[in-house]
């Protein structure tokens, strides 16, 4: 049987799937306890919300982040690059307007990456993408990236809008 590198960081983001943000003027406690505690200026989820989800997990996994982890697109400056993905990395996508940051778990049957992350369709969720979105693929410092990535049934079309 296949067994997955053990990562600290995925134990603790599989803690949330399912989690959802509230929509409209309310917001999720959960999400809002993350801001405050990654001490960010504001404390609503209405705002895109992946990068602090990413922020959350590594750093409650004792890893550092980003100076900027609100930003996907920073993702791409933070650990150590790789070149192909692996189980647990950190992915960032390019998407109009700006990115969108997960961690790699598997592949489906049809090649897409399956990705653990925060705000897809405004809710904690492994959800596909295309390959072809990916900007990058990032390590913590200090860990290896290695393994086959497991494949996952995946029936859903592939993540196109993250906001």
């Amino acid at each position: 049987m296949w067994r997955p590198m053990m990562t600290k960081w995925i134990d603790e983001a599989r803690k949330h799937i399912g989690l959802k943000e509230i929509v409209g003027k309310d917001t999720n406690l959960t999400i809002k306890s993350w801001l405050s505690n990654l001490k960010s200026w504001w404390s609503e989820d209405e705002t895109p919300w992946c990068g602090t989800f990413a922020a959350h997990c590594l750093k409650t996994a004792g890893y550092p982040i980003p100076k900027h982890w609100y930003r996907a697109l920073d993702w791409l400056n933070w650990g150590v690059e790789i070149t192909s993905p692996c189980y647990g990395c950190i992915v960032v996508f390019s998407r109009k307007g700006g990115g969108h940051v997960g961690f790699v778990v598997g592949r489906d049957e049809n090649y897409r990456l399956m990705v653990l992350g925060g705000n897809q369709g405004n809710a904690v969720s492994i959800a596909p993408f295309e390959t072809s979105r990916v900007a990058g693929y990032r390590m913590p410092v200090g860990t290896l990236g290695r393994g086959v990535l497991p494949t996952l049934h995946s029936k859903s079309a592939s993540s196109t809008n993250e906001a």
